[in-house]
């Protein structure tokens, strides 16, 4: 029969092995054998459990363009940065701000980074970075400058790969921003933002209120709101755009809400051959907004 000293030992090594094992599931970072930690850090394995309601606020970016745009714009908001040994070099500049500002950063295998990321195409870097909660329409309004302005109303629209792409485009042309719903569960994501290519650090996400009021608020703001239609719109090549022009771009598949379609001032078609019925969401928006850029001249 074992003695009380002994019971005593083996309950004590088996209650630290299953607290190490919690901590590091609770963590969502898988063990590598041979991470390096930022000197002056915690390994991630014994890091401490993050609050749950700090969860929400902290978003997984993966991609180069995605986590150096940002570096660029908000460093402060990078929390922890895992990457590929052959990464070092190119990212120099940010590993540097790392250490000038303690945040950690781990150097981990490619099978890490597949779990971190979720996804085959990090690029050899990823980051957990706060996330940017959307303007309010009342605050974008107040402190958008006069003149030529363009902007996305987003009905619907629900894959990451898509909205990603459009943001690239958002962008690309200088849209001012992303109008979402009221109740539109759309929010920017690891695969969006990596899809984006740093478009997501460019183009601001504005929440919306009602539909009613929120049409009021952007049409005493000068904008004339276009719902973009598979067909029966008038070809968006021909049509003279106003200076300030809100797209509203439907659901995939679904297509807009036909309340919504009908309160706009515009009905919009992209011409074809019609060997397709129609494009897909984000190569609409990218050609509707090169058609509203070529008439700004």
């Amino acid at each position: 029969m074992r003695s009380r000293k002994e019971r005593f030992e083996e309950h004590g090594a088996r209650f630290r092995r299953d607290r190490a094992a919690q901590e590091s599931r609770g963590a969502g970072v898988p063990h590598s054998h041979d991470a390096r930690t930022h000197e002056g850090e915690h390994d991630i394995e014994h890091a401490p459990h993050p609050a749950r309601e700090r969860r929400g606020a902290e978003l997984r970016l993966y991609g180069l363009n995605a986590i150096n745009a940002v570096f660029s714009r908000r460093p402060n908001a990078i929390r922890k940065l895992y990457l590929a040994e052959a990464r070092i070099p190119a990212l120099q500049p940010l590993l540097k701000w790392c250490v000038a500002n303690r945040v950690g950063y781990r150097v981990v295998d490619e099978l890490d980074l597949h779990k971190l990321a979720s996804s085959s195409h990090h690029e050899g870097v990823v980051a957990d970075v706060l996330r940017e909660e959307p303007l309010a329409l009342s605050t974008w309004l107040r402190d958008l400058p006069s003149g030529p302005q363009c902007a996305i109303w987003l009905d619907g629209v629900g894959n990451p790969h898509n909205f990603g792409a459009i943001l690239r485009s958002a962008a690309h042309f200088g849209v001012s921003a992303i109008l979402l719903p009221k109740h539109s569960t759309l929010s920017l994501s690891g695969a969006a933002a990596r899809v984006a290519e740093g478009g997501a650090e460019a183009v601001p996400l504005v929440r919306l209120g009602r539909d009613d009021n929120a049409i009021a608020q952007l049409r005493g703001a000068g904008f004339t709101l276009a719902a973009t239609v598979v067909q029966g719109g008038s070809d968006v090549f021909a049509t003279p755009l106003p200076e300030r022009t809100i797209y509203v771009l439907g659901a995939e598949g679904e297509g807009m809400d036909r309340e919504l379609a009908a309160a706009c001032d515009l009905r919009l078609s992209i011409p074809g051959t019609g060997l397709v019925e129609s494009l897909n969401v984000a190569s609409a928006a990218a050609v509707l907004l090169a058609a509203w850029k070529a008439k700004r001249g």
